[in-house]
């Protein structure tokens, strides 16, 4: 019965001690642990006193009092303590020794002049702290009192030796004594021999500095050679470790010589870690704008300070923060340096919550930037939570909305399921290609259409593609007619001999007399294509069910969509601006290049930048054999015979009638004019006709298009 109360203490100890990566700092033992309910990791300072002198016991009892009671963002955090006859335990953030992070840094090139600078800062912060409202001395500050956090944020420790400027009613050994070594550190006045307060503290600050940027400290006289301390912080050094007691700056007037312009304090990343700091009493316009600025300089800007700083808080800033789009540039830059894991628990709850937002702003920004997340969203996601909120965009009144929710579809399409792919997108792709008033759009719709072709269902993709690509070849707007034919080309597998021969071919021979002379070339080089095809299969008959073997093959899954929807992003802006840059003065007009993304509007605006630069392009796929094979087969002869009769007799009405192709007394540009003039007349001819057809409206009726 005795035994259940005399039992170990340390039994019930809520943290598990790890026994690897343990390191020396003063008279502690600094271990890696984790609580055991959670698994949360922790540090764990230990202290055995039958291993201890009597005073390093006097000096541990006094850190352990220290460190619970003192509260400070740069004092090091406090969680959960033991204190026994035989042992003491701090439990505290996980941490590192400055000394082991400074090494680790070297090894990667060596930390750079904005972390120290921010990490100074937060040194002599909480030194003034203590000094200054604490009214207490440190008496042990150095390489081995200071200690980095996950985030790499510098934070003041080792307060063994704190003491009460005021006197304190028990003496504690100066370091010194525990530690001989201690005294190079040592300021070269005697104790209580003038100067102020804080005059051994900023001493020993010099030396840290010093350490810093030059290693350890060999003697005191050793403080006199500058050695690597930047050029802006060697004034305010000086003055630290000047032989004069009464000149050496309070830490708080220590700061602020620091931080004036061109100071060593005053850069971006101290600037941005400041605000950070109080962003919580910021008014909603400065978060706006120091979101905005952040972008920008978190290249920068350490790594794990991105993540376990910068990224917390552009969390809490969209979640309770209503900081709306101009949070997404930075959170998907932080993200690159998160795990899969890590994204999939941070990232991927946000962007799906964002995708619900009514902010056009931010739907736009998710669109266009969809291609660095993508991977990490599941199919059940994308089908019952994003893609419900992005088919919205396509009849959406603005233009750039509805052109970026077709590029999207390039990758969400192959983590859409048979219902949303095969008949929901394809309903809004029919309807774009239609009746969309944006050329570009109808153009990379049909682009869109080919490029997911793949991941259609093999029922009715001949059937649904065939149906798109030729209502394309009559679009108006030449890329688009031109896109059609693309289109037919780079999925020639997917059609039967039959159908190539009975609907493809002759759709494609009207388009070798178009206005445009990028659709002609193109139509030849396809009908050169599918002429090849049709050879080979009369030549050879035994071939025909190795051509035709994906015709009926079932559709790809979502596991190459990695790789081909990587270059597929950004096919379709250079396929519209390569067709652009081709179509004659008298089409359509094109979208106005190098146009800004436009902001949120009630009605339509011009639409966006569709200049990329030229790569990804279809006619770098594979198109099947173009080359002009000698000596057609007389089948395939007869096979075709017909249908170039026919369009011959189009084409000799056309050059009768049609300017473009015989000489004239008009110029190319009042050819062009004359043009758009007789196809509007004919336009508002049909209007009217459609009109006087329906009759007058009736009251309270509702016109429908």
């Amino acid at each position: 019965m005795w035994s259940f109360f005399a039992r170990d203490p340390i039994k019930d100890f809520n943290y598990e001690i790890l026994p690897e990566n343990q390191e020396k700092s003063g008279i502690w033992t600094l271990s890696r642990g984790k609580r055991k309910t959670t698994g949360e990791p922790v540090s764990v300072f230990m202290y055995e006193v039958s291993q201890g002198t009597e005073e390093q016991t006097q000096l541990a009892k006094a850190a352990f009092k220290r460190t619970k009671t003192l509260r400070h963002p740069n004092i090091l955090s406090y969680v959960d303590g033991l204190e026994t006859e035989k042992s003491l335990y701090i439990v505290t953030e996980p941490v590192t020794t400055l000394a082991a992070h400074l090494k680790l840094q070297a090894e990667k090139g060596g930390a750079s002049d904005l972390e120290v600078s921010w990490g100074l800062h937060q040194i002599v912060k909480a030194l003034s702290f203590l000094v200054n409202d604490c009214h207490l001395n440190h008496n042990n500050l150095g390489m081995w009192a200071v200690f980095v956090d996950r985030a790499g944020e510098w934070k003041l420790g080792g307060l063994d030796h704190v003491t009460s400027d005021q006197g304190d009613s028990t003496s504690l050994p100066p370091p010194k004594v525990i530690s001989p070594d201690l005294e190079r550190y040592d300021p070269p006045e005697s104790p209580g021999n003038g100067g102020d307060k804080w005059t051994g503290d900023v001493w020993r600050l010099g030396c840290l500095i010093w350490e810093v940027f030059n290693g350890s400290l060999p003697r005191a006289s050793s403080l006199r050679s500058l050695g690597k301390i930047p050029k802006q912080l060697v004034p305010h050094y000086c003055e630290l470790v000047g032989a004069n007691p009464k000149i050496r700056p309070n830490p708080a007037r220590f700061l602020l010589n620091c931080r004036p312009p061109g100071g060593f304090m005053n850069n971006s990343f101290v600037e941005s870690c400041l605000f950070l700091e109080e962003i919580q009493i910021k008014e909603p316009a400065e978060k706006q704008q120091f979101f905005q600025d952040l972008s920008e300089n978190l290249d920068s800007f350490p790594e794990v300070f991105c993540k376990h700083k910068v990224l917390p808080q552009l969390l809490t800033a969209f979640e309770f923060g209503n900081a709306g789009a101009v949070v997404l540039t930075p959170l998907f830059k932080v993200g690159k340096y998160l795990s899969a894991e890590e994204y999939q628990q941070k990232i991927i709850p946000v962007i799906v919550k964002m995708f619900s937002s009514t902010d056009r702003a931010m739907r736009i920004r998710l669109l266009q930037q969809m291609e660095q997340f993508i991977q990490y969203l599941n199919e059940a996601a994308v089908n019952s939570q994003i893609f419900p909120h992005v088919v919205h965009g396509f009849t959406d009144t603005n233009p750039a909305i509805r052109e970026q929710t077709v590029k999207s579809m390039l990758l969400l399409a192959p983590k859409l399921n048979e219902t949303n792919l095969n008949q929901e997108l394809m309903r809004h792709f029919a309807r774009l290609q239609a009746r969309d008033d944006q050329g570009p759009i109808r153009c990379n719709t049909t682009v869109c259409l080919g490029k997911i072709a793949p991941y259609l269902n093999a029922g009715l993709r001949q059937r649904v593609l065939i149906s798109a690509f030729s209502r394309a070849t009559k679009d108006p707007f030449p890329a688009s007619r031109a896109a059609g034919v693309l289109g037919f080309a780079a999925t020639h597998q997917y059609y039967s001999v039959a159908e190539s021969a009975n609907r493809i071919l002759p759709t494609l021979c009207t388009l070798t007399v178009d206005p445009d002379k990028n659709v002609r070339d193109q139509a030849f080089k396809a009908i050169k294509s599918f002429l090849s095809k049709l050879e080979t299969v009369s030549e050879d008959p035994s071939k025909l069910a190795e051509i035709e073997k994906d015709v009926t093959a079932s559709a790809q899954t979502g596991g190459s969509a990695a790789t081909w929807a990587g270059w597929a992003v950004t096919g379709v802006s250079s396929l519209t601006s390569k067709l652009i840059r081709n179509a004659p003065a008298g089409s359509e007009t094109p979208p106005a290049e190098n146009s800004p993304v436009p902001q949120p509007a009630a009605g339509p605006t011009s639409n966006e930048e569709t200049v990329e630069p030229d790569r990804d392009r279809w006619d770098d796929e594979d198109w099947g054999s173009l080359e002009v094979k000698d000596g057609y087969s007389n089948y395939v002869k007869s096979l075709v015979f017909f249908q170039f009769i026919l369009v011959f007799r189009k084409y000799r009405k056309c050059i009768s009638n049609n300017h473009a192709f015989t000489p004239s007394g008009l110029s190319k540009a009042e050819l062009a004019k004359k043009k758009r003039e007789e196809r509007r007349k004919e336009l508002e001819a049909k209007r009217a006709e459609r009109k006087a057809a329906k009759g007058p409206l009736k009251l309270g009726a509702r016109k429908l298009d």
